[in-house]
């Protein structure tokens, strides 16, 4: 918590600055394929810690990102902002019976970034970190081809902030390419309820998620060009 603080702190900081810089806002999508570093005790509750298999997870809804950049010149500058996103992972193993697991989270994340390169030619790269707060947990698991899941707001069986560090580079028409990396597990390994081996999250070691993502950008006041022409054609129709 105390980093978190640290970090809300510096952001602040930094954007005191703005009248001196170059201030604007951009909206953003993204797609997110995601992976897990996952340990699980085989066999469960007294075995070793092993790595099970995992399949890549691809998510496109629902993500959406508001970002304020501050640029101190054409060549360095930084970002601050809020972005909603789908994350989560996917494993394969049968040693507790489970065929397949999905486990996923909506996220409200806060990133905090520095970008170098020609702002003017909209091609840069870029890195930071984000807090991100898990705010709506799903899990979905398979046994004899029966799909079961459940959800949870605000659950305790995942960590409730995560932190991650992430780099990327920003091409010129909107595409961007980021890579991210979780510093802490997406689970609660502290989590227990009832008998069911399902249940409980000791069984896992690690569950540190890692992601690649493809994102399209606009400034927002083209993006409220482009929706506000579109809004005039419709009720010039009607």
């Amino acid at each position: 918590m105390k980093s978190l603080v640290v970090f809300i702190v510096v952001s602040i900081s930094i954007f005191s600055l703005q009248a001196q810089s170059d201030v604007y806002s951009v909206t953003s999508g993204e797609m997110i394929f995601s992976w897990a570093d996952v340990q699980q005790k085989i066999p469960f509750p007294d075995g070793q810690m092993q790595n099970i298999s995992g399949i890549p997870r691809f998510s496109v809804f629902l993500h959406l990102g508001q970002y304020v950049h501050l640029d101190f010149s054409d060549a360095v500058g930084v970002y601050l902002g809020a972005a909603l996103r789908n994350i989560g992972f996917i494993t394969e193993d049968d040693a507790l019976g489970i065929e397949k697991e999905k486990h996923r989270s909506y996220t409200l994340g806060i990133p905090l970034a520095l970008k170098i390169g020609s702002f003017r030619n909209h091609f840069y790269v870029f890195g930071g970190g984000e807090y991100e707060l898990l705010f709506h947990y799903k899990y979905k698991y398979w046994v004899d081809g029966d799909k079961y899941k459940t959800s949870e707001w605000f659950s305790d069986r995942t960590n409730r902030f995560v932190p991650s560090v992430f780099v990327g580079i920003q091409f010129p028409k909107g595409l961007n390419l980021k890579f991210k990396y979780y510093l802490d597990d997406f689970l609660n390994n502290d989590y227990r309820k009832g008998s069911d081996l399902r249940n409980d999250y000791s069984r896992y070691g690690k569950t540190q998620m890692f992601y690649v993502s493809l994102s399209w950008q606009f400034n927002t006041k083209d993006f409220r060009k482009i929706f506000n022409g579109e809004l005039h054609r419709y009720e010039a129709r009607r």
